[in-house]
């Protein structure tokens, strides 16, 4: 262990600047002494910077990783260790600081030796609390936007000559025929389509393979009156925002056309009809060999990059109990529900309580079906409208953008918190929710509805981070729990299927005509071993969680969620996934890490370990 020797003169300097000083001439000073510190290697001056509790949040930018330190020992490990190859410069404040209670936070921006970034710093007492790095773009291989976007046509005289139109079918017929993709990625959702915008413009060579016959039909396909729960200014994707009429909520059918126009605005190489059937990695000659079935035909890839870009999760989790093979009527996992028109009068039972389980209630009661909710596990349960008030409008709302946080603010600001401190910062208002809402919670748990806010009271939030399951944004199911229009069965197994209901321990039994099992995706490691192999996959580890250690999010402590947008233990495979906001945010920092291996640009990865 290092033990350093503390410069008290220039303690004493310090600390009479930022006592003196404005917010913004504090945050100038911060990043000038910091900038100076960092490119003499003074590492005790460095660490005087910050608060005795501090933590640094770099993505990319110092460690090619996604990465939360959270000491001051572990940030003078971290320089140490690639300081000498990050070489960064430049430290400067971008706009005026604000004043956040007791901490001063201000944006600013800084370079490396190989790229230009972006930050968010929070001060408290003239000291460091947050700092958060992010690399923006690559030194020489910046997007071609603005005044440095491509012409788009030659104003010269050519026989012969291709136009736009002819260029892109040409590009298309030969990029994993006759000149193989850099990168390929499996999944054409969200996730998917936003990386490849993202790596499009970035000029990396790229083939988005999706066995749905349309861009947007992961969306489409979903059940009828599946709508976001969350907001329109939460969701956009990279460089095209929603049209400023756009709904808050998007209907399912909407956001699967928008994709679509998406894809063809922004000319990606999209494989529809295409689905994938095996991939393996070759270390000597460093690519992948992806086999594909495209629209019947076998098509093998060679790319250098394969991404993963199958949503938050992996396959349906199958259900499995006694005596399913003998129910006479339909039972299938909720990825398969489509509409509940032909269940009218029926008996319907849902098991699961989370999103999916409470939408697909709603759809079969709005088609008069008997409706039953099996509840496993406590759910959280908000009200939509709370959480748009306490949860949202203070970055991402049109009250947000008329006091001027763009989404890439909005973005940089929920991204500074570092995972540790967010449970803190979530109870006070989940606290404050179940004061508001308390009516509805009464109501709810008179129906045998059972509620919870996570093991230790920090909400939806938390819980999405932990597991990714588990909560419910209410759009109209609860008080149909609560007026019994859906019925709940809640904190009793399912011994046994039988041909026409179903058995509970308790000794109970309700007749049913449906049975549909909302419990669930596995990891997203589980398509590695299905397209790859068990040993991959088992090597890769699972996706999602933070090693919170509570139920379904098993320790040790990661401080960011695993394997998600980063390298991981198998050379050349990314994962890339999550909500439109999260699918948007971090396919920034995918493709900086896929373009910079593909210039051969050097990205030692800093894991601390």
């Amino acid at each position: 262990m290092c033990v350093f020797i503390y410069a008290l003169p220039y303690q004493k300097l310090l600390s009479e600047v930022m006592h003196e000083s404005s917010p913004t001439q504090q945050v100038s000073t911060w990043l000038s002494h910091f900038g100076s510190a960092l490119e003499n290697s003074d590492f005790p001056k460095v660490l005087d910077l910050f608060y005795e509790e501090c933590y640094w949040r770099d993505l990319i930018s110092f460690t090619w990783n996604i990465k939360t330190f959270e000491s001051k020992d572990e940030i003078v490990g971290m320089l140490q260790t690639v300081l000498s190859e990050v070489k960064p410069i430049h430290w400067a404040i971008e706009g005026a600081a604000t004043l956040d209670g007791s901490t001063t936070k201000a944006f600013f921006t800084f370079e490396t030796a190989v790229a230009r970034g972006k930050g968010l710093l929070g001060l408290q007492n003239g000291k460091c609390l947050t700092l958060l790095t992010t690399m923006t773009e690559l030194k020489g291989f910046e997007e071609h936007k603005g005044e440095w976007r491509d012409s788009g046509v030659q104003h010269r005289v050519k026989k012969h000559r291709k136009n736009w139109l002819e260029l892109k079918e040409k590009e298309e017929a030969e990029l994993g025929y006759i000149r193989q993709p850099y990168c390929v990625i499996i999944g054409g959702g969200q996730g998917g389509i936003a990386l490849g915008a993202r790596l499009k413009r970035l000029g990396v060579p790229t083939i988005i393979v999706e066995k749905n016959k349309r861009a947007g039909d992961s969306w489409r396909n979903r059940y009828k009156s599946l709508v976001l729960h969350d907001p329109v200014w939460f969701d956009h994707l990279p460089y095209l925002p929603f049209p400023d009429d756009w709904p808050v909520f998007t209907p399912k059918d909407k956001m699967g056309d928008w994709l679509e126009i998406y894809t063809k605005a922004m000319e990606l190489n999209y494989w529809s009809s295409t689905e994938c059937i095996s991939a393996s990695y070759d270390d000597e000659t460093e690519e992948w060999t992806v086999l594909v079935n495209r629209e019947g035909k076998k098509v093998t890839l060679n790319p250098k990059q394969l991404v993963f870009a199958t949503g938050a999760y992996g396959p349906p989790k199958e259900p499995s109990f006694t005596g399913m093979a003998n129910f006479k009527g339909d039972c299938f996992h909720s990825g398969k529900y489509t509409s509940g028109e032909k269940y009218a009068g029926k008996n319907c039972v849902v098991v699961g309580s989370a999103s999916s389980g409470h939408d697909i209630c709603v759809d079969l009661w709005e088609n008069d079906a008997h409706v039953t909710m099996i509840q496993r596990s406590p759910t959280i349960v908000i009200r939509s409208e709370t959480l748009m008030e306490l949860g949202f409008k203070a970055l991402y709302s049109e009250q947000a953008v008329q006091s001027g946080i763009t989404t890439e603010i909005a973005d940089m600001i929920s991204a500074s918190v570092p995972f540790k401190m967010m449970p803190a910062q979530q109870i006070p208002l989940y606290e404050e929710i179940a004061k508001r809402d308390s009516d509805l919670y009464e109501r709810l748990a008179l129906a045998g509805f059972h509620l919870d806010f996570g093991e230790d009271g920090s909400g939806l939030m938390m819980k999405a981070l932990r597991t990714g399951s588990g909560y419910y944004i209410d759009v109209g199911a609860s008080d149909l729990i609560a007026e019994g229009e859906i019925k709940v069965k809640s904190g009793v197994e399912i011994s046994e299927i039988k041909e026409h209901s179903v058995f509970f321990a308790d000794g109970t039994e309700l007749p049913a005509d449906l049975i549909v099992f909302a419990i669930g995706f596995e990891s997203m490691n589980e398509w590695l071993a299905k397209i790859i192999s068990r040993e991959v996959a088992d090597r890769v580890g699972i996706c999602w969680g933070i090693g919170s250690g509570v139920p379904n999010d098993p320790g040790p402590w990661e401080g960011e969620l695993r394997n998600m947008w980063k390298p991981t233990r198998q050379k050349a495979l990314w994962f890339h996934g999550g909500n439109l906001h999260l699918s948007r945010f971090n396919s920034l920092f995918v493709s900086l890490q896929i373009k910079a291996r593909m210039e051969g640009i050097p990205t030692p990865v800093y894991s601390g370990s």
